[in-house]
Order: structure tokens, then C-alpha cells, then sequence
């Protein structure tokens, strides 16, 4: 049998309270009415063997042990063994009576056509794996997959989220994102993609109401962090506005996910997103809506994670390594709830999970970062 629940609001507090003092203060957020800690783990690198299963399922079961509840995958990682390995750390994490299902928030995401353990041989086994899984099937049809790899259409999204929940052997999601819609805007019009974008919401709606997912939102690449004119772009308020239309003012549209961090500021520094008339961050954006943000690539697979200069440092703390520098940016910038960071060893468990002892960093202290030398 499926594990039975969902996270709850009783639940993620009684998860924080396992951890007084012993972890930080702000390390726990409260949002959409869960607690959930400003470091996640994230399942996105790595092979599709045995090993890499067993060592993912054993950096998420560390990763809960030591104070992050927020478990982040998605359908197409790692050809879905990502979300099977999350399975196996779940059923480890709660047969014993240590943790219950109500205090881990669990998330994925669907919208990329997914290979089952690993990748078939070459094109022609590609079209063959698509064709017999997904249209011969009457999942999709051709016609709706954007750009080859790319569908999020209500037939499809159905299949997907059965799909995890068998993965994962999880009665209930918390938070399902719609994977990089913008993909769609690259063969699509917009209006189209309005269209095609609500009545994937719609869907959504559906699955909320049978109770297979909680929450739902986006999880995006590029799409939050280019200009209003660019053609992958999303409009955060429009998007609010098609889930009103899918699922009335108690939609269940409430997290986005996107990049930040060191390297990848925009959701912090670029005002594109428009709000009853003003022009706001991202961030700013989300706020106002009521809608959670999530960051992901905190370390932008380690590239932000060395030689960092002492004046990013010092600001943030002084900390050990340069990687939790990094990722102490991401949890301390007002508006990001949680940083996910991919973790594919109880070792880089161990080093980055040390934040949740480390207070985020003050608004004062977080301000230098951005004053010029002998300026205000």
C-alpha cells in the first residue's frame, strides 16, 4: 500500500520542534501553511546505475535526519530513478516510526516526456520509446509534444502524476510543478500557451480535488529571469490569473521554483514582473501574490561554490567552505523560502546541512552586499 498523508501544517511544526535547539532560528519557514526549511535536497545529477539509487536514497534519508524537510525531484531525473530513490528514503524514514509522512514536504514536477531507468538507443529508439509509451498509448499524440520532448496537456499530466506516485509509493504530493513550461513558447503562440497552460491547471485542479497533490505551481529555467519582451518570458500575475480561472480564488497555485544565486540574480534584481501596474522583482511579485518561492541551483552545480572574494564572505558569516557561503546567500535573501542544493552523498549532506546550525544572515549584514566600497 501507498504511503498514506501528505505534509501538515501539525506535522512540519512537529518536525521543527525535533530540532530545538539544535537548529537555528529562521532556519524554518512558515508558508502555505506548512514549515518548511530554508535548505532542501535536490536529486537532479547523477548516473542511472544502482549505485547513484542507493547513494540518493541515503543522502535524502540523511539529509531529513539532520533538519531539511523539503525533498525536491522530478519525473524526467535521472530517467525517474531520482523519484525511486526517493521512495525507498521515505519508506526507510518512516517504517521505523522515526519521522511520519506529514512532516516531509515532497515535490516534482512533470512536463518532460520521462525515459523509464535509461535512455533508449539513439533517435530512432527515442521515437520508438515515445510513440509506444505516450501516443500509442493515448497519452499524447505527436502534435502535443512541443519541441519533441515537452507536454502538459490534462490527458498527460493525469499519467504523470500516477506515474510519481507509483515512483515514489506516496498516496499524496505536496507540491507538483508544471517542469519549464517555456519550452512550449518556443513552438507555440502565446495565446496558445495561455490556453494550453490553464487547462493544465485545470488539471491540476482535478488531481487536488481527488487528492493525489496538495499544491501545485511552476518550476521554471529562464522563464521568471528574462525581460517582458523576450519569448520564453512568464508573467507571474498572468499566471495567478489563468489558476483564478482553473480553480476559483482557493486555487491551489501557490509555489514557483526558479535559479538563484550568486551568479543567476534575477529574481532579486530585475524588475519584470508586473503587478497592478508597477513593475516588481520576482520576488516582489510572489510576495504580493501569496505565492512561495523556491531556488533552485543554489550553487549552480558548484561553479558558485569556490573562490568566492572575502567581500561575499564576510557578510554572510565567515562560514566553513565556500559552498555554504554560497547557499547562505540563496536561504538569506528576503522572498526565497527554501534553497535546494543536489545532493547525491550523505558526505555533501553532512557539509551543506550544516547551515541548518548557522542563523541566515541579517538584513543588515545582507545589505553590504551590495554597497560599494565608501559608498552608501
Amino acid at each position: 500500500m501507498p504511503l498514506q498523508g501528505f505534509a501538515t501544517t501539525e506535522g512540519t511544526a512537529r518536525y521543527r520542534d525535533r530540532f530545538a535547539g539544535e537548529i537555528a532560528e529562521r532556519h524554518f519557514r512558515f508558508e502555505q501553511q506548512l514549515w518548511l526549511s530554508s535548505v532542501g535536497i535536490g536529486t537532479y545529477l547523477g548516473g542511472w546505475d544502482e549505485e547513484t539509487d542507493s547513494a540518493y536514497a541515503e543522502a535524502v534519508t540523511r539529509a531529513v535526519e539532520m533538519g531539511a524537510n523539503v525533498v525536491d525531484t522530478a519525473a524526467n531525473y535521472r530517467f525517474q530513478r531520482s523519484e525511486r530513490s526517493i521512495g525507498e528514503a521515505l519508506k526507510a524514514l518512516t517504517s521505523g516510526g522515526d519521522f511520519a509522512r506529514e512532516e516531509i514536504v515532497v515535490c516534482t514536477k512533470g512536463g518532460y516526456l520521462p525515459f523509464d531507468g535509461r535512455p533508449p538507443a539513439g533517435q530512432a529508439g527515442v521515437r520508438a520509446y515515445v510513440e509506444e509509451t505516450f501516443v500509442r498509448t493515448g497519452v499524447a499524440t505527436f502534435e502535443e509534444i512541443a519541441a519533441g520532448s515537452h507536454c502538459m496537456t490534462p490527458r498527460y499530466l493525469e499519467h504523470q502524476v500516477a506515474q510519481s506516485l507509483r515512483n515514489m509509493d506516496l498516496q499524496t504530493v505536496d507540491v507538483y510543478y508544471v517542469h519549464n513550461p517555456e519550452t512550449q513558447l518556443a513552438v507555440v503562440t502565446r495565446a496558445e500557451f495561455e490556453t494550453r497552460l490553464r487547462a493544465a491547471f485545470e488539471q491540476l485542479e482535478r488531481e487536488r480535488a481527488a487528492g493525489r497533490i496538495r499544491h501545485y505551481g511552476v518550476a521554471t529555467w529562464n522563464g521568471f529571469r528574462v525581460e517582458p519582451n523576450a519569448k520564453g518570458y512568464h508573467a507571474l500575475e498572468r499566471m495567478w490569473e489563468l489558476a483564478v480561472e482553473a480553480g476559483g480564488d482557493e486555487h491551489g497555485f501557490r509555489f514557483v521554483q526558479l535559479p538563484f544565486n550568486l551568479a543567476m540574480p534575477e529574481a532579486l534584481a530585475l524588475g519584470n514582473q508586473p503587478h497592478r501596474g508597477a513593475r516588481l522583482s520576482l520576488l516582489e511579485a510572489a510576495k504580493a501574490l501569496g505565492v512561495t518561492v523556491v531556488a533552485s541551483a543554489s550553487i549552480m552545480q558548484g561553479r558558485v561554490a569556490r573562490d568566492l572574494p572575502e567581500h561575499v564572505r564576510e557578510p554572510l558569516g565567515s562560514l566553513a567552505t565556500d559552498a555554504q557561503t554560497a547557499i547562505q546567500f540563496v536561504r538569506s535573501t528576503p522572498g526565497v523560502t527554501t534553497a535546494l542544493v543536489g545532493m547525491s552523498s550523505a558526505a555533501h549532506v553532512e557539509e551543506n546541512l550544516g547551515l541548518a546550525r548557522v542563523a541566515p544572515a541579517s538584513a543588515e549584514d545582507y545589505s553590504r552586499l551590495f554597497k560599494q566600497e565608501g559608498g552608501e
